[in-house]
């Protein structure tokens, strides 16, 4: 990377938030993935652009992630309007996490959808807590 040529402040953004922002294409083929979603899954965004989502849907996930995502991109609409849903990733060593995620479909001048951006936190650590507080009582 050239330290000289200046960055736009929308790449310097997306690339230093603490959460992970990755976006896939309406083919659902990743195209963007930060420095955050690296640390929390695993892979290098080498590894991560250019991939299916599939990377990180766990299998059994897989067929209600591709017919909420096929329904999001028809309608244009997502499912839960923004708001952030706990759900499971996959990380590159063979385990899952449980993440926090909320999704947005990204538009075109026209308004045609071409693709979805997604925000994501780690909770694994919360979730657990809550999982030995609750089984202790």
């Amino acid at each position: 990377m050239d330290h000289d040529l200046p960055r736009p402040l929308e790449a310097l953004l997306v690339e230093q938030t603490v959460d992970a922002v990755i976006y896939a294409d309406a083919e659902g083929v990743i195209r963007l993935w930060n420095a955050a979603a690296a640390a929390m899954l695993g892979f290098s965004a080498e590894q991560a652009v250019g991939a299916s989502l599939d990377l990180i849907v766990p299998e059994r996930l897989r067929p209600a992630h591709w017919n909420g995502w096929r329904a999001a991109i028809a309608s244009g609409r997502t499912r839960l309007g923004g708001k952030p849903t706990l759900t499971k990733a996959l990380h590159r060593d063979g385990g899952t996490r449980y993440v926090e995620m909320s999704f947005s479909l990204v538009k075109d001048a026209g308004g045609r959808v071409i693709g979805s951006v997604a925000i994501a936190r780690d909770v694994t650590e919360r979730q657990m807590q809550a999982r030995s507080a609750g089984a202790a009582s």
